[in-house]
């Protein structure tokens, strides 16, 4: 039983931060021979060549079986099972890691860090490696900003979380590039939860809002998003949530923030 101990430990842990390309975000820039893909909403996972790391540099359990193919070289993707599925994604990744779980996993690629050349010359490393586990996100060359729209709201029909556009004939960035954006109708980030606000009418003796703090100070309150269980068992003072927006006012507050999830630790 000892040599199976791993599989039940709910710890990740702490080795070195990858530096990795990070997205900006899309504002009707020019994206004229750009290509996109879906942006799968799961956990990010970086592959050094020997093991998976999460983008905070901590390892991620999980059985030999699953990355026993993977190639010698970095991979950068998403750790998925499907759309809408994140609170599960999550507590797998995450915390307790029962090798049937994996099961339902996959490891959908997007980079190959600090490859030579464009962006497909750089997926096209990972080709002979592709399986039934490891795959590469499908990238469809943008015709114009409609088509853009049409496929976002495709998209978002089925579920997803948004699009990713980015310029194939970039060379790899490793730190936030405006050569990669995400385009989402609304796009999401985290804040500090400040203060419990009493509700009144239906939500009297729960929580009506929240008063958070985003990581530049900015304080706003968020009041949509929550189940009533949740408003009787609000986030605690302290703890860091994620919520989505619409957009930032010219203030730099959020513009409709609609409470998504309290973060777990990565």
């Amino acid at each position: 039983m000892i040599r199976f101990l791993w599989l039940i430990v709910p710890f990740i842990l702490l080795a070195d931060k990858p530096n990795l390309l990070l997205l900006k975000v899309y504002k009707d820039q020019n994206i004229t021979g750009w290509v996109m893909s879906e942006k799968l909403d799961g956990i990010r996972a970086y592959w050094n060549g020997k093991k998976l790391l999460t983008r905070n540099g901590k390892d991620i359990y999980l059985p030999s079986w699953f990355t026993k193919d993977f190639p010698p070289f970095e991979l950068d993707g998403e750790l998925w099972t499907k759309r809408k599925n994140f609170e599960y994604i999550s507590s797998v990744v995450l915390g307790s890691a029962y090798p049937e779980n994996w099961e339902r996993f996959t490891y959908n690629i997007f980079e190959v860090p600090n490859a030579k050349g464009g962006l497909f010359e750089r997926l096209s490393k990972v080709k002979p490696y592709e399986s039934k586990i490891l795959k590469i996100i499908p990238q469809i060359k943008v015709k114009n900003k409609d088509h853009l729209q049409k496929f976002l709201k495709e998209i978002e029909a089925k579920g997803g979380e948004g699009v990713v556009v980015r310029d194939p004939n970039s060379l790899y960035i490793s730190k936030r590039t405006s050569k990669a954006l995400k385009v989402k109708s609304f796009y999401d980030t985290e804040c500090k939860v400040i203060r419990h606000i009493k509700g009144h009418g239906k939500f009297k003796g729960m929580l009506g809002s929240l008063e958070c703090r985003l990581e530049n100070g900015t304080l706003f309150k968020i009041g949509s998003g929550f189940t009533n269980q949740e408003r009787k068992n609000p986030p605690p003072i302290g703890s860091i949530i994620t919520f989505k927006y619409k957009e930032f006012t010219k203030y730099g507050k959020p513009r409709f923030p609609v409470f998504l999830r309290i973060r777990k630790s990565k």
